[in-house]
């Protein structure tokens, strides 16, 4: 299945991860480019991070140990400075 993402716009793949063995619990897709970009979901294996990048999709994995919050309101932020500096 094939899911598109924004451009300028984030998302968390959490609920799309199937594989109990995933070295992370979550994943943050930001789309940092002015085009819309599809990728393959469910994820299955961390080959999956390597195919988000090479897309262009920026990934920050997310640990069992790191805060996800603070993790999405860094890049929000980050993805925010970004437009901000485009308009």
């Amino acid at each position: 299945m094939k899911f598109v993402i924004r451009p300028y716009h984030m998302m968390s793949l959490g609920g799309y991860i199937v594989e109990y063995d995933f070295p992370y619990r979550d994943l943050i897709i930001v789309n940092e480019t002015a085009e819309e970009i599809k990728f393959e979901i469910p994820v299955f294996d961390g080959s999956y991070i390597e195919e988000y990048e090479k897309l262009g999709l920026k990934v920050i994995p997310v640990s069992e140990h790191d805060s996800y919050l603070n993790l999405y309101k860094k890049a929000h932020a980050e993805l925010d400075a970004l437009k901000a500096k485009l308009d």
